[in-house]
Parts: C-alpha cells; structure tokens; sequence
C-alpha cells in the first residue's frame, strides 16, 4: 500500500501538467505511478476468469463493463520510455480480461496521444469503448481541439464525447449534437468532478437529456448518490464514476487495516476491489473509471467487476466508516 501513496506526488506531469490541472480534474482517479518491476520478475497475474459485470446504456441498450480506465496521470508519460512498454502490458491485460471503456482528454497533457498509440500497437481501437471530452472555451478551440483529439487518438470517432465539466456549456453542447449527428460521436455527455459542481451537473441533465453523464463517487466523498445518481436513473442517463479512490487518498487512510469481514462474500481480496465495487453497486452506475500504469494493478482492479456486488447495508457501512 505505501507505493500507492506515492501517487500524489508523482501525478504531475511537469509544467505542462500543472498549468492544465484545473482543466484536467474531471477524472482523476490514478491509482498509482507506474513502477519499475524487479529484474526477473514474474509476470503480473491474469484478472480473474469468468465474465466482468455488465450494464446497459439507458438510451440505446448497449451494453459495456462495469469496470473501465481513465488515463489521467497514468497514461501521461513519454512515449519512448519505459513506462509505455509496461502500459503496453497494462492495457493488454485490460482488455484480455474483457473489459473495453477507456476515458480521456484532451487536458491530461500527452494522454490521448499515448492512448492512441497504444490503441493502435495492439490492434485495440475496434475493441475499446472510447470516450474523450471538449473543453476550450469558444467553438474555433473547440473544432480545433476536436481535430488534434482525432490525430492524437489515431481515430476519426469516438464512443462518446463529453463536455468536460459543463465548460462554455451553451456552446459545447450545440457543437456536441452536432458531431453527433454527424456520426463522429454515438453517445454525448457531461462531466463534473466535485460535489459543488452537482447542482449545475443535475440541472444540465434535466434541461439537455444527455446520453451519459459522469461525476465523482467514492465511499468517502457519496454525495452523488443523493444528488446526481437519482436523476441519472429517472431520466435514463448512462453514468460513469470518476475518483473512487479519491485521488489515491482513500489508500493512505486504509493502511495496515483488514478488509470487512464479509470481503470475501462477495469476492473482494483488496481495499481497491472493495472501493470500485462500493461503486458500481449503486444501480445507477454504469461503469468506474480508474486509472493505472501497472498491470498487476489492472488485473485487480477488473476482479472488482466479477462475483456479488454489495447489499444496501454494506454499503452503508462503508459509507458510515469513511465518514
């Protein structure tokens, strides 16, 4: 657990990355920076076999797995260095173990360029669930930042386009339906990433009815599920989680303590299965986006995605101990 607490201090991306942090902090729920593996190392175990948990998408039928990744921190590295040769590994296991939904943008500085080339060494992009975001500030930046998005991820579409936390909503939303309407996009959505932000986020969501939606939820920070979630379910809004480890935080606050004793229940071996699978157990949710540069790391993260999800009063509990 104490390489997990390294994450904060390792998730800047230089200057680059500090300027756009305000920019970026829709979903950043990096687990941890990616680490060198000892010489001789085995390789990182396979997730568990048996099939990932999956949802629909209200407003299609659709269906993706519960459990997704995020590139924020993770996935901004060098593209000649070492740690994209282990998130080589990282997304191979990824998607080895069934799952398909990667978020993105175009603000977590080199991200989706990483993304893309990986994307394309595996042969993945028919495979992955893409979703991206718009987030400039007048519709010039915004048909700009879309076209670098197109050439950075190697791809002429995406899954789904989000406006990323409700910026210059009245003309990123326009311009979504439009890419949309064009085939560019099959899914438009907003984000937000703060509780303060769910106010505005649930009044979006009433006056555009967007395909999805994605918002922070975490055992610590469940706030949405008295805000955001309820909304998302009486309008048949799809729903993504983003920090549901709190930025690596909740790690810091379990070291050294034993999982509930009812862990096993349900299939959970480690905090960071229980902290995903506290979130795709509220019925809301379609799938959680965390993000990690390690493939053992990956692999369980997708064990949260398999076996019993949590009752109401687990739940609970969770809920009463973080607070």
């Amino acid at each position: 657990m104490s390489s997990r607490r390294r994450f904060l201090s390792a998730a800047s991306f230089a200057a680059a990355g500090l300027a756009l942090a305000p920019l970026a902090a829709c979903s950043r729920d990096t687990a941890v920076p990616p680490l060198p593996a000892p010489a001789g190392a085995a390789p990182p175990p396979a997730a568990n076999p048996g099939t990932l948990i999956t949802r629909a998408i209200p407003s299609t039928g659709e269906t993706v797995p519960a459990i997704g990744a995020g590139t924020s921190g993770s996935y901004e590295i060098a593209l000649d260095s070492p740690d994209f040769a282990r998130l080589q590994e990282t997304i191979k296991v990824f998607f080895d173990g069934g799952a398909t939904l990667f978020d993105t943008s175009p603000n977590y500085t080199n991200a989706d360029e990483v993304l893309g080339a990986l994307l394309a060494s595996g042969g993945w992009r028919d495979r992955c669930f893409l979703a991206t975001k718009i987030a400039a500030d007048d519709r010039a930046a915004m048909e700009a930042q879309w076209r670098q998005s197109q050439r950075r991820l190697q791809t002429d579409h995406v899954e789904l386009l989000q406006v990323h936390n409700l910026r210059a909503l009245d003309i990123a939303w326009p311009y979504a339906q439009q890419l949309k309407a064009s085939g560019a996009t099959r899914y438009i959505g907003l984000t937000h990433y703060l509780e303060s932000g769910h106010a505005a986020l649930v009044s979006a969501m009433r006056a555009h009815r967007p395909d999805f939606v994605q918002v922070n939820y975490s055992v610590n920070a469940p706030q949405a599920a008295q805000t955001v979630l309820p909304v998302a379910q009486e309008l048949g809004i799809a729903v993504l989680i983003n920090r549901a480890f709190d930025d690596g935080k909740l790690f810091a606050r379990v070291k050294d303590s034993t999982l509930p004793e009812w862990a096993g229940d349900v299939g959970v071996t480690s905090w960071s299965q229980l902290f995903l699978k506290f979130a795709i157990s509220h019925p809301a949710v379609t799938a959680v986006i965390p993000a990690t540069g390690r493939p053992d790391r990956q692999a369980d993260q997708l064990r949260a995605g398999r076996g019993p999800l949590l009752s109401a009063a687990q739940q609970d509990e969770l809920v009463a101990r973080f607070a």
